[in-house]
Parts: C-alpha cells; structure tokens; sequence
C-alpha cells in the first residue's frame, strides 16, 4: 500500500491527438483503483479529465473533483464521481486541491495544466508545502519543459536543487513509487530576487 492516499492529477480537459494518451490516463486512473489511491482532479467530465476519472469509477476507486461554480458548463462538471465540490474560484480550485492531495502529478495537457504544475511546484519552492510533484513523461510529452528548467538552471534563474522539485516518470506502474520515495526539501533554499 502506497504512503500516498490522495494523488492530485492535472491534466487536459481535450483529449490531445494521440490515442496514446488517452490510454495513459486510464491506465493511470485504474492503478490508483488498484492501489486505494483517491484521485483528486479539477471536476471535469471531458477530455483526459473525465478519462482518468472514469477510469477510477469504472474500477471502483474514490474521485474528489473541485470545480468553480459558475465557470464552466453544467455538462462539463462530472456528475459520474464520489464527489463533486463547487468552489467560487479558480484559486479557491487550486487551493483545495492543493490540501487535499498527498501528492501531485501532470499528464499532457495545454496551458491549465502547465499553470497548475508550475504553481504547485512554485509552492513547494516557497516552502508552502513539502508533496512530491512529477510528471508522467510517455512519449517525450514533458522533454521540452524538463529542457527548459534544466537550461534555466544552467542559466542561474533556478537552483539545482529546485530543477529537482519535478520527477519524470516514464512508466504508469511507477507512478505511486516514484512519487512516495520523492523527497522535496522540506525548507528549501532562500530565494534570490533573480529566482522568483
């Protein structure tokens, strides 16, 4: 049984172009099925939002979404799930599921996504919290911003040891292990000026 109870994924709310994907997704709401893991998501029942959190119902696993009321659509929130809760914000949205969630983790996905997994892990850069956050990196689909952090490092805008805050994984089976065996500095390096 994984350390982790609660794992928050971010993700795409279209389904992408590659079947491969979609794929990803189910095979990621399943394991957390599998291993009692409640998946913890933005409410969304379209695109790999509502694929992964299928996937967990379909296999008789627990679904949090965290949707702001009023934002989107009555069809777009998942009435499908164990629980839907209706936030007044997009920060409010984050921030749930920020305290809600033991761990965090990206699929592909477009702009939200990235937002939401640079925030987070901005957060755990500023100390606000100490969960591990990876990204599941099938297909190459993170190399370009994994480059990125590596080059801002070498440029000094990123300690090394913040580049660190990400763990690619490149198997769904690893998911739960890479994340519960990930430590982030639980006080991390002050910030300089140049860094934030």
């Amino acid at each position: 049984m994984s350390a982790i109870r609660s794992l928050c994924v971010y993700c795409g709310s279209s389904m992408g172009r590659d079947p491969a994907d979609a794929a990803a997704a189910a095979a990621v709401g399943r394991m957390l099925a599998a291993n009692g893991v409640r998946l913890v998501y933005g409410g969304g029942a379209v695109g790999l939002m509502g694929v992964v959190a299928d996937a967990v119902m379909d296999a008789g696993g627990e679904v949090l979404g965290v949707i702001p009321k009023g934002l989107f659509s009555n069809e777009v929130g998942h009435t499908g799930i164990t629980e839907l809760i209706e936030v007044r914000s997009m920060h409010e949205r984050k921030q749930r599921m920020a305290d809600e969630a033991d761990a965090f983790l990206a699929l592909p996905g477009g702009l939200g996504t990235l937002e939401e997994l640079a925030e987070i892990t901005t957060w755990a850069q500023l100390g606000i919290h100490a969960k591990p956050v990876g990204v599941l990196d099938l297909g190459g689909f993170w190399q370009p911003l994994l480059e990125f952090l590596d080059g801002a490092v070498e440029a000094g805008f990123l300690k090394p040891a913040n580049r660190e805050l990400i763990v690619r994984i490149t198997d769904v089976d690893d998911v739960l292990a890479a994340l519960g065996h990930h430590h982030p500095p639980t006080v991390p390096p002050l910030l300089t000026a140049d860094e934030t």
